[in-house]
C-alpha cells in the first residue's frame, strides 16, 4: 500500500496562503474586512505615548469578536487559542496578546465599543439589513458573576459598618497610649488603620446603593447585581437586557440594565433604536409587562403604530375567554384593543416572537450569554455589546447579501 508523505516536523505545516485552507468565504475574513471599514480612533485615544507599546486595537476588536461568534468568552483561553488556531492566528497577525492584556482592552473600552456598535449597524444597513418596518422589543435576565449566598442586607451593613468604626477608635486608644506625648491624633495612621476607612469607606457606599436600588438585599461579590424575576419562575441575580430586533433579525438597539420590571424600558429602547439608526421605526411591537398608558401616548405622539397589549388581553388570549366586557378609559388604550382584536393586528404582535425570540436563543444557548463574566454594571454593559456586535456580523455574514463587503 501506497501512502500520502506524513512529515509532521518539516519547517511549513500548512500553505502561505490561509485562504487556501480556510476557504475565502470564512467569518473571520468578513470580521477582517468590517472592522477594517470602521473608525477605532476611539479606541486609540484611550492610551498614552508613555510605557510599552500597545497592540493595536484593530487586532483586539479582531480576536475578541471572533471569540465572541465561538462562544469563547475567556480571556485564558482565547490566548491558548490564538496560539492554536488557524483564523485567530489570522486575525492576531501571528501576534500572541497575554490573557491579561486581552481582558483589560474587553472591559476598558465601554464608550468606544457603543460607537462601534453604531457603524456596524450602519454597514448593515448599508448592506440592505435592519429594516425598521417591524421593530420587536424584549427583554431577558441575563445571571450576573456573582454568588447567591453572598449578599448582604441593610441591617448587616450597619452592623459592620459600626464594627469597623469601633475597631478604628481602639486602635486610636492603643496608639495614643503607645505616645502619650503627642496630642490626640497627631499621630500619623498606620497601615492597619488605613485599611479600616477604607473598609468604612466601602461599606456606605454599599448602604447608599442599597437605598438608591430600593432593594432589600445587595450582592457582595456584585453590588451592582440585582435579584429579577424569572418569566419561568423564580429569581435570578444578575442584570436585565432589553434588545431591539428588526424584521430580518438584526438587533439595532440594546441595553443593560437594573430594571426589574419592562413598563419603563419601551421609550428609552425606541429612542435608543432612532439613535442607532436615525430614523424612527414604523411599528413596534412588545409583549405586556412593556404596556402602560403613557408609552402607548408616547408612540402615538411619535407616530408609531404600536402592538403591545395590556395583561387583561393577553389573559383572554391564553386563557380563550370571552372578550373583555370592560371598556378602558384612556382613548389610546380604547384604540389599541379594538387593533389587536382584528386578525390583521394580532397577526403583527404574533410576529414578534418570531423575531426577538430567536436571537435571545441564539446568544443564551449558542453564544453563552446566561451568565456574564465581568461585574459591575458598567462592565456588564461593555460584554452584553460584545455579544450583540458578534451576534450583528454573523447575521451580516450569513446574509445573502455579503459580497457587497
Amino acid at each position: 500500500m501506497k501512502f500520502l508523505p506524513y512529515e509532521p516536523k518539516q519547517a511549513w505545516l500548512l500553505p502561505p496562503s490561509v485562504e487556501d485552507v480556510l476557504g475565502k468565504d470564512h467569518v473571520c475574513f468578513f470580521i477582517d474586512r468590517v472592522v477594517e471599514r470602521l473608525d477605532l480612533s476611539a479606541f486609540s485615544a484611550g492610551y498614552r505615548e508613555e510605557g510599552q507599546r500597545p497592540y493595536a486595537p484593530a487586532l483586539m476588536v479582531k480576536v475578541w469578536l471572533y471569540a465572541y461568534c465561538l462562544q469563547m468568552t475567556g480571556s485564558r483561553r482565547l490566548e491558548q487559542r490564538i496560539r492554536e488556531d488557524l483564523p485567530l492566528r489570522y486575525l492576531a497577525g501571528g501576534q500572541v496578546p497575554d490573557h491579561w492584556t486581552l481582558n483589560d482592552f474587553r472591559r476598558r473600552h465601554g464608550r468606544a465599543l457603543n460607537d462601534l456598535f453604531l457603524q456596524v449597524v450602519e454597514v448593515a444597513r448599508d448592506m440592505g439589513l435592519g429594516s425598521l418596518g417591524h421593530v420587536a422589543i424584549d427583554s431577558t435576565r441575563v445571571q450576573a458573576n456573582a454568588s447567591r449566598r453572598r449578599t448582604e442586607t441593610e441591617k448587616e451593613l450597619r452592623q459592620r459598618l459600626a464594627a469597623t468604626r469601633r475597631a478604628i477608635r481602639r486602635w486610636q486608644r492603643q496608639c495614643n497610649a503607645a505616645n502619650p506625648d503627642e496630642a490626640p491624633g497627631a499621630s500619623v495612621p498606620g497601615e492597619y488603620q488605613q485599611q479600616l476607612e477604607e473598609q468604612v469607606a466601602a461599606r456606605r457606599e454599599k448602604l447608599r446603593k442599597l437605598r438608591k436600588l430600593g432593594a432589600r438585599q445587595l450582592s457582595a461579590t456584585d453590588p451592582d447585581s440585582r435579584f429579577l424575576r424569572q418569566s419561568g419562575g423564580g429569581f435570578v441575580l444578575g442584570y436585565t437586557v432589553d434588545l431591539a430586533v428588526s424584521d430580518d433579525h438584526l438587533i439595532v438597539g440594546q441595553r443593560t440594565t437594573q430594571a426589574v420590571s419592562d413598563s419603563a424600558s419601551l421609550r428609552p429602547m425606541v429612542e435608543r433604536v432612532e439613535d442607532t439608526c436615525g430614523e424612527r421605526p414604523a411599528m413596534v411591537s412588545a409583549d405586556s409587562g412593556f404596556f402602560s398608558v403613557e408609552n402607548l401616548r408616547h408612540l402615538e405622539r411619535q407616530g408609531i403604530d404600536a402592538y403591545v397589549p395590556d395583561a387583561h388581553l393577553c389573559g383572554q388570549w391564553q386563557q380563550h375567554r370571552p372578550p373583555l366586557k370592560s371598556t378602558p378609559k384612556v382613548a389610546a388604550h380604547r384604540r389599541l384593543r379594538a387593533k389587536l382584536r382584528t386578525p390583521l393586528g394580532r397577526a403583527r404582535y404574533q410576529r414578534r416572537q418570531a423575531l426577538v425570540e430567536p436571537v435571545f436563543g441564539v446568544l443564551k444557548e449558542q453564544r453563552g450569554m446566561r451568565r456574564l463574566r465581568l461585574r459591575g454594571l458598567s462592565k456588564a454593559r461593555t460584554e452584553v455589546t460584545w455579544y450583540c456586535l458578534a451576534f450583528n456580523l454573523t447575521r451580516m455574514w450569513r446574509s445573502r447579501r455579503q459580497s457587497q463587503i
